[in-house]
């Protein structure tokens, strides 16, 4: 297990350089921050272990390192939420870094359905070997921009084909927002991606999961986050996330200004 004061030391460093709340002031200039120096937050003993790339099925969704891990944090997310891609792309890089891949914690991604084109992508992301999730799970956030954009200027006629909801609606929308094109340049077969988007009891199974944790933990939004069993309130966005995972797991640091944007 990590000192705490390392763990607070290397949050704060990725924190910084992906752009979360600010580290206060020094008055000498902070040593270069990687593997390569001695003096740096991340030396090796301190950030051992390979827990992020270990995945694994859990009930309502897929988990992300070590499953015994002291502590788990669940993650809310939809595919069709900006908000939602941009945790992704600056929070989970650091949550990978700092906590998952020693095997402090782990993080489990549960999908939070919110209209048919979140079902859609929520198929694609656990379409496959559990252990390409995480990589389906961040190349549809990643490009969610571009295949959103597709969908915001998609014909109203299409649109109510898609938000039927039905096995063909899913496999029409995947198509044309170009995500079966998508996953199959990654290898994925075509067949095996229609055959999940058409996959009637998947997606049955994830809507009531999606209910059980509007049930169970009263999700306002996404993205929102549990840690170890209990709702994070009032976070949806990594700059808010990172103050009450520096407290948890280091030395708390002083709240970044400015109120952050309501869940989506």
């Amino acid at each position: 297990m990590k000192p705490a004061s390392a763990i607070a030391s290397a949050l704060a460093l990725v924190a910084a350089t992906l752009g979360a709340a600010p580290i206060l002031a020094q008055k000498a200039p902070a040593p270069r921050q990687d593997l390569a120096n001695p003096d740096s937050a991340f030396v090796a003993s301190q950030n051992k272990g390979t827990w992020q790339a270990t995945v694994t099925r859990t009930e309502r969704g897929h988990l992300i390192g070590n499953p015994k891990a002291q502590s788990t944090m669940i993650e809310f997310i939809s595919y069709t939420c900006p908000h939602c891609a941009d945790f992704a792309n600056e929070g989970e890089r650091s949550l990978d870094l700092v906590l998952v891949s020693p095997g402090t914690m782990n993080l489990e991604v549960r999908s939070f359905i919110r209209n048919p084109i979140d079902l859609t992508a929520s198929l694609l992301a656990a379409c496959g070997p559990v252990a390409g999730f995480k990589d389906r799970h961040r190349l549809l956030m990643n490009t969610q921009g571009e295949w959103l954009e597709k969908a915001r200027q998609a014909p109203r006629s299409q649109l109510e084909v898609w938000f039927r909801g039905d096995a063909p609606a899913r496999v029409n929308a995947a198509n044309a927002l170009g995500l079966v094109d998508m996953l199959a340049k990654g290898g994925q077969s075509r067949s095996v991606l229609t055959a999940c988007l058409m996959d009637d009891k998947a997606a049955a199974k994830l809507l009531e999961d999606s209910d059980a944790d509007r049930a169970q933990f009263a999700v306002p939004g996404t993205p929102s986050f549990a840690l170890d069993g209990k709702l994070i309130k009032d976070v949806h966005n990594w700059q808010a996330l990172y103050p009450v995972l520096s407290a948890r797991f280091g030395s708390p640091t002083p709240p970044q200004t400015g109120s952050a944007p309501k869940a989506r």
